[in-house]
């Protein structure tokens, strides 16, 4: 029976146990030896991450080939529209590659959000609003460059499922353990 650790990474954290520079590292937060983290959330994004002790369930949630859908909350810059949207379900050419039909849909604020340390950047006179995006791949820093590409910066970025496998109410730097 394989182990499958749902943890819900603060942002300053690496999918990495080593820490690096001014990033913390998985060890910081879990003490759970021979599990390795199934993808990667960059250190300035927070949510699901997913580890596992079984290499082939490791592969294939990470693995794109398996097409399993992310969810992402990203909070922008600005106040897009539906129809601002729309480029994002056809699918972005962000210079080195053109992302998938996404799923996009404005969002209201997420229930139970925790607070972000540090905070983000506040500006009275620039608005803000949440989008939903669900992808099937995963490339580096897919999700603020899909965004930014539509005019609409991510000041905050959660990822909040993985496939079947979903954030819950876990609060920040908290895990727990399935049996798969």
């Amino acid at each position: 029976m394989a182990r499958l650790i749902l943890f819900n990474k603060p942002w300053g954290v690496l999918s990495q146990f080593t820490p690096e520079g001014r990033w913390q590292g998985l060890r910081d937060h879990l003490a759970l030896p021979g599990v390795y983290a199934a993808g990667r959330l960059d250190a300035d994004s927070e949510g699901l991450l997913i580890l596992t002790d079984d290499g082939a369930l490791q592969a294939r949630i990470a693995d794109p080939r398996h097409k399993l859908p992310k969810t992402y909350w990203a909070q922008v810059e600005g106040a897009p529209t539906d129809a601002d949207l729309e480029p994002l379900r056809r699918g972005v050419d962000l210079g080195d590659f053109v992302t998938r039909p996404a799923g996009a849909r404005l969002m209201a604020e997420p229930a139970r959000l925790w607070p972000r340390n540090p905070p983000i950047r506040y500006r009275a006179s620039i608005p803000t609003a949440w989008i939903e995006l669900v992808i099937q791949e995963g490339k580096n820093r897919q999700v603020r460059r899909m965004t930014a590409k539509i005019g609409f910066p991510t000041l905050r970025l959660i990822r909040a499922a993985v496939g079947e496998w979903t954030l819950g109410a876990l609060a920040p730097g908290e895990w727990k353990e399935l049996h798969v």
